[in-house]
């Protein structure tokens, strides 16, 4: 009875350390998908064709649709929306792949992902190669950041773009490297800016004349640098750009009158230099950036684009992929959620009122029109 008693208290103790353990996950989000894996497999299976194409689509958290839930990803993540314009367009079947570490930073999806499963863009039946990367790094500067006291130390920002302008076109050398010669698109998706309103606020350190400096002024040329090299690589390398910062940030109206809709207005462009576009971003445009919390479709219209977490996209339909009890692998197939009829104009009828939604759609303006 004795041992029994002891084992029973053990195992006991076991539980509790356990629950507690995953209590703390679930609160610290974001602090525990620095190591979350969260892959999905996902067939949209089309009537009438088995002819199937993949979508390999390499990234962190967003691509991997994360939504605080460390056994799920959501479906509807961007990839998938993509495969479905795609499956639509072709009338094939299409599997969207989606290798992704949630929190990972640029070396992390370039390492543990981009190089180290390289077999999935490899695939003959590949036919779209995408990524994303940098937000990680910027949300850790910018935590950082927010630490610091006495005199404000800008290196941790810069350290932040200078990984990411490095692992950006890492990749885009890798994958065009390894790819497999029937991939028709490459494409690198830049970032939004989550948090946009929350840095209008003062830092707690201090310049070198003893002033506190707007967090948001610090990263908003940072993150356009990035965003700019991200789209210039892409030129570069033979890669579409898909600018998530445009759509995300700008109204698809006219706010100033410039004649032009903010969200084409704030859109890279090819030819200009760095700093005429970080110029355009930070100052010339300023006013036209709203976070996108509140993403204004027309001038009476908004879309949250942003989940309560204030990090993540949001994403159409409550659909998830269970991928194992702390992250993992999951696979599934289904029928599109639009069919073809649905599809007016090269537009499902969600196609502008959710993050992932919008992210998708912008890729699959980029699909190549035949496999």
């Amino acid at each position: 009875m004795r041992d029994k008693s002891i084992s029973s208290r053990t195992l006991q103790r076991h539980i509790v350390r356990l629950v507690l353990m995953l209590g703390l996950m679930l609160v610290g989000g974001n602090a525990f998908a620095n190591t979350l894996t969260q892959n999905t497999s996902w067939t949209i299976d089309r009537s009438g064709t088995t002819t199937k194409y993949r979508v390999a689509a390499y990234g962190d958290s967003i691509f991997a649709g994360y939504y605080g839930n460390i056994s799920r990803a959501a479906k509807r993540a961007a990839p998938l929306v993509q495969g479905e314009y795609l499956s639509q367009s072709w009338n094939t079947d299409i599997e969207v792949v989606r290798r992704c570490k949630s929190g990972a930073r640029a070396d992390s999806v370039y390492n543990d992902k981009i190089v180290a499963e390289k077999s999935y863009m490899q695939d003959p039946s590949t036919r779209v190669v995408a990524f994303e990367m940098c937000g990680n790094d910027f949300l850790q500067a910018r935590s950082a950041f927010a630490d610091q006291t006495g005199t404000c130390n800008l290196a941790v920002i810069d350290n932040a773009l200078a990984a990411c302008t490095t692992y950006q076109e890492k990749a885009m050398q890798f994958i065009n490297a390894n790819a497999h010669a029937n991939v028709k698109k490459k494409q690198i998706m830049n970032i939004y800016y989550p948090g946009y309103d929350a840095d209008n606020v003062l830092s707690s350190c201090t310049d070198s004349s003893g002033q506190k400096i707007n967090k948001q002024q610090a990263f908003i040329p940072r993150l356009a640098k990035s965003n700019w090299r991200a789209c210039n690589y892409a030129k570069q390398y033979g890669f579409d750009c898909v600018d998530a910062f445009a759509d995300f940030m700008g109204a698809d109206y006219d706010t100033n009158g410039d004649g032009l809709v903010d969200s084409e207005a704030l859109r890279w462009r090819s030819g200009e230099t760095e700093s005429a576009y970080v110029t355009r971003i930070s100052t010339t445009l300023r006013g036209t950036i709203r976070d996108a919390n509140t993403h204004y479709g027309s001038s009476g219209t908004s879309y949250d684009y942003i989940q309560s977490d204030n990090t993540h996209p949001t994403y159409y339909s409550d659909a998830t992929v269970y991928l194992g009890f702390i992250g993992g692998s999951g696979s599934g197939t289904g029928a599109a959620e639009y069919s073809g009829s649905q599809i007016s104009g090269g537009k499902n009828p969600q196609w502008n009122r959710f993050g992932h939604e919008r992210a998708g759609w912008l890729h699959a303006l980029l699909n190549p029109s035949a496999p």
